[in-house]
């Protein structure tokens, strides 16, 4: 039996692609949500989890920052994916008799040029993927769905215009979660910690909390703040860190890093990939 990893989303979703470029070997588990595609991996059902974190256009996904330390997973790995959006049709469909673009809203933000050329009307749909297989079980002439080019193989759909995005730079980063931490040998290059912490409530807390990375030479390429439980003044932060926590600059700055906080959690250890290193991603 082959390994599971699975994603949020329909059949053919980024999430989905993403799974299969990265980890071509896996069968792919679609599920309703991002809580659900944790439970699958916490329950044994799936090996890994891809879960996306934040978009170069949109930011960062919502949910997965305080999802995340309370997963019971580890950050095992991260992969980025250049998300290329496709116009789907059904058969026989043409551009010029389209009148109606179905997608997700934010997918249909990242292609405005493309709407406000052919004149459609878009129309928000809960994912891509839901929509090209609604636009499939249509097979309305007239109705077409910005999706992945495995939407469109799944649901026998064709693609009218590859790559209509407007950013050519549109890419997703995923952390990949599994149900145990790795644990790379520190001697391992270009490695990368996933932690999660807590400022106490007193003033420049967090310059000082920061202080220990600065000083010791540290390189933050993630730092988030959010919320717990709806309070104001109880805020976590999630960071990603270049190194490992057993390199003495990074030892030094967790450890000072505890003097101004109520919790340090580390949430993974992982290379860096390869995306990372070549197109200097942060």
């Amino acid at each position: 039996m082959s390994s599971v990893i699975a994603f949020q989303g329909q059949p053919g979703a980024y999430s989905d692609l993403a799974c299969r470029v990265a980890y071509p070997g896996m069968t792919t588990l679609p599920c309703e949500s991002f809580e659900a595609a944790i439970e699958a991996v916490r329950e044994g059902r799936a090996q890994l989890g891809m879960l996306p974190c934040e978009n170069s256009l949109a930011g960062r996904v919502p949910d997965i920052h305080y999802l995340l330390p309370g997963s019971g997973l580890y950050v095992v790995g991260e992969h980025f994916h250049r998300v290329e959006h496709c116009l789907l049709a059904p058969k026989g469909a043409t551009i010029a008799g389209l009148k109606r673009v179905h997608s997700h809203p934010v997918a249909l933000d990242q292609v405005r040029r493309l709407l406000r050329e052919l004149g459609v009307t878009a129309v928000v749909q809960a994912d891509t993927a839901g929509a090209a297989g609604m636009v499939a079980q249509w097979n309305n002439r007239e109705d077409a769905a910005i999706a992945s080019s495995l939407a469109a193989e799944i649901y026998g759909l064709e693609i009218l215009r590859s790559n209509v995005e407007d950013a050519a730079h549109n890419t997703t980063r995923f952390y990949v979660m599994a149900p145990k931490p790795s644990m790379p040998d520190p001697a391992t290059p270009n490695l990368m910690t996933t932690f999660v912490f807590r400022v106490r409530n007193v003033p420049a807390a967090l310059y000082k909390a920061m202080g220990g990375f600065a000083t010791n030479g540290v390189n933050l390429t993630k730092l988030e703040s959010y919320m717990i439980a709806g309070q104001f003044v109880a805020t976590q932060f999630l960071c990603d860190a270049d190194g490992h926590p057993e390199h003495p600059a990074m030892r030094r700055a967790l450890e000072e890093l505890t003097f101004f906080s109520t919790e340090v959690r580390v949430l993974g250890v992982y290379p860096a990939a390869p995306f990372r290193l070549t197109h200097g991603a942060d």
